[in-house]
């Protein structure tokens, strides 16, 4: 049995030998050949090994036959860790007998498992490897370039794998680091397995169920014990929810889903630099990269109300005698966001995949217990001391003593957005009500800024076609803001919960 260690990333088919020429060109880099490598995937039709928490594989290079099975394992940010079994066969197909009795569940019928085996979908590709010593570890290199194929439909696959063959993990990512400072990755979150079984429909659609409230736990051994843990669980939940986001971005069917998407996977992104800041884990150089792939996003929020407009909030401009001309200039503002190309551009910028290494990188320490958390409060004065700040800038932009109008608004939408995701992310340790009941307010708010946007949106398209809407316009926002400004005036006259 060997324990698999592995880092995956994803990359762009351009930059396949930008990729060989930074693998070449690295110190203690011995290239180990290119080599076909055919995989047939097996289970049963009722998909008994995956219930099990199994891969199993036949693959085929040269003239060799292996049977592969991984069994559970886990993934703490972008490192994968599986068990695996190898066993040299002369066919085609696997003898699950070959493989130690131990592995299997205890009520597992393998004589049954073994009659109703199929294979369920095939990757091959070409896979060009590399041994690196880096310090004092040696972590094999594997570029695969092919297909995943099930039921007469392909998938390109497009990877880099960096598995720790002996040393630390550390060198996986300090590894990882060196090539995406000069091509353009991300993490890998999918497994050749998980995105077989998704082609051959025998997975359920990609989904990611909203989390009103991150899951924290006080009471450990010792205040740091419980801070060390939340700041591990928030870093790890924000790190897994970005990628399968990003991957449910890519399989979006209609914009305005896309767009809904796009904002959860900026809240993610955005949790982590503020997770990292609150815990003084955030320097000056990752601050830095945060704030460039953010400005990247800026997109969303006009994206957000072309698409509204065009489909769930069509009410708010339907009656207009000129709602007919309005719709096809809105389409065509959309149209120039190139929404469809957002996420090949993002995966093009090599700042992407060095946030997410940068990441993966400070999660491991916090992890092992070499970034400590030093702090001498509890978690839960650690969460009012947040919850406290994020109150002050809220203030700062919201001034009780002054009005604000729609641009104020739409400019204060940052700040109230982190405030929420603070809330989010402590939300759990407070009373519930009490909570709820302070957050009402705040929610509304950002759904009236959302709708301001759309107002703007509709002015920029009239204003396009020379329409003049500022009279029905005007009317429309000094509603919406009034509301908006008693809403305003009663959240902040609020005591905290904290």
């Amino acid at each position: 049995m060997n324990a698999e260690i592995e880092l995956k990333l994803f990359f762009l088919p351009i930059y396949q030998q930008s990729l060989i020429n930074k693998l070449d060109s690295l110190d203690n880099s011995v290239p180990q050949g290119l080599r076909r490598l055919a995989n047939g995937y097996f289970d049963t039709p009722d998909l008994q090994l995956r219930q099990w928490d199994m891969g199993l594989r036949v693959r085929g290079y040269d003239a060799h036959r292996e049977q592969t099975i991984k069994t559970a394992g886990q993934v703490i940010g972008g490192i994968h860790s599986r068990p695996e079994y190898n066993v040299t066969i002369q066919a085609d197909s696997p003898d699950l007998s070959l493989f130690p009795r131990e592995i299997w569940p205890s009520n597992a019928d393998l004589i049954s498992t073994q009659a109703q085996l199929v294979c369920i979908f095939h990757t091959d590709f070409y896979r060009r490897a590399w041994h690196v010593q880096i310090d004092n570890s040696v972590v094999e290199v594997a570029l695969d370039i092919g297909e995943i194929s099930a039921n007469g439909r392909q998938e390109a696959l497009c990877e880099l794998e960096f598995e720790l063959l002996s040393g630390d993990t550390e060198a996986l990512l300090k590894l990882a680091t060196q090539v995406a400072s000069v091509v353009p990755v991300r993490l890998g979150k999918a497994s050749k397995a998980q995105r077989g079984y998704r082609l051959a429909g025998q997975s359920q659609p990609l989904d990611l169920t909203v989390l009103e409230f991150l899951p924290l736990a006080e009471h450990r051994e010792t205040a740091a014990a419980d801070l060390t843990a939340s700041c591990q669980s928030l870093l790890e939940i924000a790190l897994e929810r970005w990628q399968l986001l990003e991957s449910m971005i890519a399989e979006a069917h209609t914009p305005e889903a896309c767009v809904a998407l796009w904002w959860r996977m900026r809240a993610c992104i955005r949790l982590l630099r503020m997770t990292l800041s609150q815990f003084a884990l955030l320097d000056a150089t990752l601050l830095s990269q945060f704030m460039q792939i953010e400005k990247q996003l800026d997109f969303i929020e006009p994206a957000q109300a072309l698409t509204a407009l065009l489909g769930s909030q069509y009410r708010l401009f339907h009656r207009q005698p000129q709602s007919r001309q309005l719709k096809p200039q809105l389409q065509l503002d959309l149209d120039d966001i190139k929404l469809d190309e957002q996420l090949n551009l993002l995966w093009q910028q090599p700042e992407y995949g060095q946030l997410q290494l940068a990441v993966v990188e400070r999660l491991l320490k916090v992890s092992a217990g070499d970034l400590g958390i030093n702090k001498l409060t509890s978690l839960r004065q650690h969460a009012d001391s947040v919850l406290q700040a994020s109150w002050r800038a809220i203030f700062e932009v919201m001034s009780v003593n002054n009005a604000m109008a729609s641009k104020n608004y739409q400019q204060a939408a940052t700040v109230l957005d982190e405030s929420i995701l603070v809330g989010q992310a402590y939300g759990s340790l407070y009373d519930v009500k009490s909570r709820d009941t302070f957050r009402a307010p705040w929610l509304d708010l950002t759904l009236g800024i959302k709708t301001l946007a759309c107002y703007s949106a509709l002015n920029n398209a009239g204003h396009k076609l020379g329409i003049d809407l500022h009279e029905w316009l005007d009317d429309k926002q000094q509603s919406l803001l009034f509301a908006m400004e008693s809403t305003r005036h009663n959240a902040i006259q609020q005591s905290g919960y904290w």
